[in-house]
């Protein structure tokens, strides 16, 4: 069974969820309640690539949807924001892939103790 849940969207408009993130947060949300709360004990990750505001709502935000949602959160050695304005300058966010990097190895090692 799947245990990880991503949320992949444009970056932040005025400082808040795009309506494509916030739409699919509020009916996977009802989906999810209407068949036995089908993300319960899953590990979720909110991960935000923004140019430089509105990076904190749009992370807290998705992380109420997954703990209204019984998920288990991943967490890193900071929030899981990526910094740029064109497309692939997160790439060039150094501390930003060191974030993502032990996010992953932490998202990793939660995955594998649910399943011990």
């Amino acid at each position: 069974m799947e245990r990880t849940a991503s949320f992949w969207a444009r970056p932040p408009d005025f400082a808040d969820l795009t309506p494509e993130l916030k739409a699919l947060i509020d009916r996977s949300g009802f989906v999810g309640k209407a068949n036995g709360d089908m993300f319960k004990r899953k590990v979720g990750a909110a991960v935000v690539a923004v140019r430089r505001a509105g990076a904190i709502h749009v992370f807290d935000s998705i992380n109420h949807f997954f703990l209204i949602n019984q998920m288990i959160i991943a967490g890193s050695s900071y929030w899981n924001i990526g910094l740029g304005l064109a497309e692939k300058d997160v790439e060039k966010d150094e501390e930003g892939i060191q974030i993502m990097r032990i996010l992953g190895q932490n998202m990793g090692w939660v995955m594998k103790k649910i399943k011990e």
